[in-house]
Order: structure tokens, then sequence, then C-alpha cells
């Protein structure tokens, strides 16, 4: 991964993280203070995006390796599994890298849209997503044991992991909540002609 493409992931995770900070719909309360929700919600994004940087595979076959594989380099490996011809594993294999591609782009592109535009039974829906994501994404850690291929999972796996919870913990938060936006749109819908 190149300087500029590490660059553009650390500006759009700030960017989303500037919107949900300062959206007079969001979860800023009167007094400049993030509410529960926006702030869970930041916190996976953070750790997801840093476990892009980080080490996510240090040993292979009961060795070490060096350098370790990052969370940038093990995602382009999962997304291999797209074109059978680059991918190594079998088709089981293939198929859990490929709904881990998809959970991983679950959380960096479908995560955002759902807080700000979402409603609140979609952002309920995301929220056990998110959950299933973090159940399924444990056969990572399950299936690759010291005896297995990979022995070794750094820190990064453990943040990108940890973000698919945090993330659904949020998004379940933010639906029980009330917004005041959708409150004041339905307020005249519900009122008799």
């Amino acid at each position: 991964m190149s300087a500029n493409a590490i660059f553009q992931q650390l500006h759009h995770v700030r960017y989303f993280a500037h919107i949900l900070v300062n959206d007079e719909n969001s979860g800023v309360e009167k007094g400049g203070t993030m509410r529960r929700p926006h702030l869970l919600i930041s916190v996976a994004w953070l750790l997801n995006g840093s476990a892009w940087f980080l080490p996510v595979v240090t040993g292979v076959g009961g060795g070490k390796i060096g350098p370790p594989v990052t969370g940038a380099e093990a995602f382009g490996m999962a997304a291999s599994a797209v074109w059978p011809s680059q991918f190594l594993g079998t088709g089981y294999e293939a198929v859990l890298s490929t709904l881990s591609v998809l959970t991983t782009l679950f959380l960096i592109v479908g995560s955002p849209w759902v807080v700000l535009r979402g409603t609140r039974s979609l952002r309920r829906g995301s929220a056990w997503v998110a959950a299933a994501a973090f159940l399924f994404n444990t056969h990572w850690y399950i299936r690759l044991r010291p005896d297995g291929w990979i022995s070794n999972l750094g820190v990064g796996y453990f943040l990108w992991w940890l973000s698919f919870a945090i993330l659904a913990i949020g998004l379940f938060d933010l639906a029980g909540r009330n917004n005041a936006a959708e409150s004041r749109q339905r307020q005249p819908a519900l009122q008799p002609r």
C-alpha cells in the first residue's frame, strides 16, 4: 500500500469523525460533549483504521516472520480469494476470506452511511450485521491456531476484530435512542388533519 493510499484512508476516518462530531443532528449534546453511541462508533472506526497499519500476522507455521503482515496486506491477501488464480487456499478458505473482506467493507463504507443517513430500523439491522461480523471473524482466531498454518496473530487482528463488537454496541445504542430530528419529522405526520 502506497503512502498516498494510507494518507487517503486516514483522511476518510478523520473526515467521518469530523462529521460525526460537528453535524447538528449527530451525537453532540449541548455543552459540546459527544453522546455515548457516537463515541463508541468513532472508537470502532479508529480501531479499524489503526489495524490497517499494525501487525496482523507475526508468525507462520510455528516460526516468526519478518516483517509481519500488516492489516492492509492481510486485507489484500483475503481479497485475492475473489480471483481464484491468485488465491492459494481451498474453496472453503476462499469463502471465509471473501466474507471477511465483505465485513470489513461494511465497516468502512456501510457503517458511516448508516450512521449519517440511516433510519432507526436500518441502524438496528446494521448493528446485528456488525455483531454477526464480530462472531464470524472469530474464525481467524479459531482456525489459525499454533498447530495450523498461521500461528501468531498480532495486535492488528485483535483491534480489527474488536472494532466490529464496538461498532455493534454503538449502533444498538444509537438505534435505541430517540433522534430529535426523526421525532420532529414524524410529528406533523401524526397530527390529525
